[in-house]
């Protein structure tokens, strides 16, 4: 007989480190999971810390069998995000599980919680948000994820569609070879002169006004695309103060047009590839490794996490052509570093403007992200 599955809300601190190391727990036997830093996790759940708290509502919700943790959901409630006939879309991410009545229990929960807030849909997975951490892999198992993606068991995608969870959208990510130089055509497009076109690297001295520049162009530029929802002041400030510490401020370009901002494109090192072996711990050595993959011994990937050309510009000439110049632009920078292999992601699947751009790189498909969706 099998053991009752209680799910309850996350109440503890001893709760919380269950409800972060579950999914490395499930993912033992797979060699391309990363373990996140507990530290980095914990803030990142911490309406203290994270800003995202301050316009949303969260609970997560641990899944216990015979005492044992056997499966994790969040369910967020945000007020930014645009009504949908009237009512306020319901969001879940987080997820993972050990069985299919696991999972069953784990949306039993979360959907009663949604639907008391007045949702008549859920959406996911977000972990919190759509500018945040998105998708669940359903192709691309085989390659460890990048910075501030997932990575899913191949089992999870079909057990949610067996909840009765259907495709919203995918998102899809890019493999680019920056040993290889750009294919001639896009690289004269990509040095084409443009009056009054100039594309500098990240000023640290005014680092503050930096970022919120980069935000700016990220809200404007986003704001029509699907599920989109604004950064806030509160987010821009908190993205400025993570990012700090691993942005090279090379690896950022941002593009002027008659000196104003026009686009931008921001570069991380891969810092899953420094943190693999740590098991989620900075102490008592895990500090100074990670410092030395940064800084000394280098790491050989990255990811493009962000790019964006302002909504005026995005169908003019010029702004068809930024994506490439921008990316042409960190290309000297990531080969002094040392990096081989660069991520684009994500995109949605319908963008194919972008898509385009990059499929004419030396890039190839390499992970398809989704959000499913269900009535509740």
């Amino acid at each position: 007989m099998t053991s009752q599955i209680e799910v309850a809300p996350v109440a503890s601190s001893a709760d919380l480190t269950a409800f972060i190391r579950l999914s490395g727990q499930l993912a033992t036997d797979d060699p391309m999971w990363v373990e996140p830093l507990m530290l980095e996790r914990r803030q990142f759940l911490s309406p203290k810390h994270n800003p995202f708290f301050q316009h949303a509502e969260v609970c997560l919700f641990l899944a216990r069998q015979n005492g044992k943790p056997v499966g994790r959901i969040s369910a967020q409630i945000d007020t930014l995000a645009p009504l949908e006939d009237g009512a306020p879309p319901g969001f879940f991410g987080l997820i993972d599980a050990a069985t299919d009545d696991v999972l069953s229990a784990l949306f039993a929960a979360a959907s009663a919680w949604l639907s008391a807030r007045g949702a008549t849909v859920i959406r996911g997975p977000f972990s919190m948000s759509i500018n945040e951490t998105s998708g669940l892999l359903v192709d691309g198992f085989d390659t460890p994820p990048y910075v501030l993606m997932d990575h899913h068991s191949p089992w999870l995608g079909p057990a949610i569609e067996r909840q009765g969870f259907a495709k919203a959208k995918d998102l899809v990510a890019y493999l680019m070879d920056l040993t290889a130089p750009l294919p001639s055509r896009e690289r004269r497009m990509a040095t084409r002169e443009w009056t009054g076109l100039t594309v500098r690297s990240l000023d640290m001295k005014r680092y503050a006004a930096e970022i919120t520049t980069v935000a700016t162009i990220f809200n404007d530029a986003w704001a029509g695309n699907w599920g989109f929802t604004p950064l806030t002041e509160a987010e821009v400030a908190a993205m400025a103060k993570d990012l700090k510490p691993i942005l090279d401020p090379e690896l950022v370009k941002i593009a002027e047009l008659n000196g104003e901002p026009a686009a931008f494109i921001v570069m991380l090192p891969n810092i899953n590839e420094a943190i693999a072996d740590l098991d989620g711990k900075l102490l008592p050595f895990g500090w100074a490794k990670l410092l030395w993959r940064l800084k000394v011994s280098g790491i050989r990937t990255a990811r493009v996490p962000l790019m964006g050309v302002r909504s005026d510009l995005s169908d003019s000439l010029v702004g068809k052509t930024l994506p490439m110049r921008l990316i042409y632009a960190l290309e000297e920078r990531a080969q002094e570093r040392g990096i081989r292999t660069l991520e684009l992601s994500w995109l949605l699947e319908d963008n194919w403007p972008v898509r385009n751009v990059i499929e004419n790189l030396n890039s190839r498909l390499s992970k398809t992200y989704r959000i499913y969706e269900k009535p509740l």
